[in-house]
């Protein structure tokens, strides 16, 4: 597949590139999507709003049950506990659901899919330095849609006990004790403040 010929290489198969991606092969381009990861989605889908707002929407009815909310409007229910992994999985679930839309809209739309880090070379030239697909790929016009990611600050060490990234905890079926009140962990720190645990200072 190396030395292909594309109309258009996206770099980033989050929102932004798998949307232009699949816009510009309804447009007649022939389209390549190069993305690191092994899921379509991009942070958003993968590690973000969508597992975030998914787990924030079933710890709220857990916290509903448990707090005694639900009796006090009739509708009774025996002793209610909380199944982390379950919650986790159906995350998980729904996750997975969407990142296999992407991949079937790729498939409909006749999008290259190639899997690993991009280096652009020069006009039109890119080339994947590592994964599945390495190789060299000429394309008349390059998107950039990398996203952004977390860096770590000076004198902090990120251990993943006592502080830990964003996409490690979104696969973590342990709860934290506290949680930050970052922007950044808003809607985790929801979902988790909804299962038990305390707010700390970020």
């Amino acid at each position: 597949m190396s030395n292909e010929n594309f109309d258009l290489i996206v770099i980033g198969a989050g929102p932004g590139g798998y949307v232009g991606a699949i816009r510009a092969a309804q447009l007649g381009m022939r389209v390549a999507c190069i993305e690191k990861g092994a899921s379509l989605g991009g942070t958003c889908l993968n590690v973000g709003c969508i597992p975030s707002k998914a787990l924030l929407h079933a710890s709220e009815h857990y916290a509903s049950a448990a707090s005694g909310h639900l009796a006090s409007m009739g509708v009774a229910i025996g002793s209610v506990k909380l199944d982390l992994a379950a919650m986790m999985q159906s995350k998980s679930d729904i996750v997975s659901g969407l990142t296999t839309g992407i991949d079937f809209l790729f498939k409909k739309n006749k999008i290259t899919r190639l899997e690993g880090t991009a280096r652009i070379d020069g006009a039109g030239m890119v080339t994947i330095v590592d994964g599945k697909d390495k190789g060299s790929y000429k394309s008349e016009k390059i998107m950039i849609a990398t996203g952004s990611h977390a860096t770590s600050l000076p004198g902090i060490t990120i251990d993943e006990k006592t502080y830990c990234q964003l996409h490690r905890r979104v696969e973590s079926e342990q709860m934290p004790k506290k949680i930050s009140g970052h922007w950044c962990w808003l809607y985790w720190a929801g979902a988790w403040h909804c299962m038990g645990a305390a707010w700390g200072k970020s």
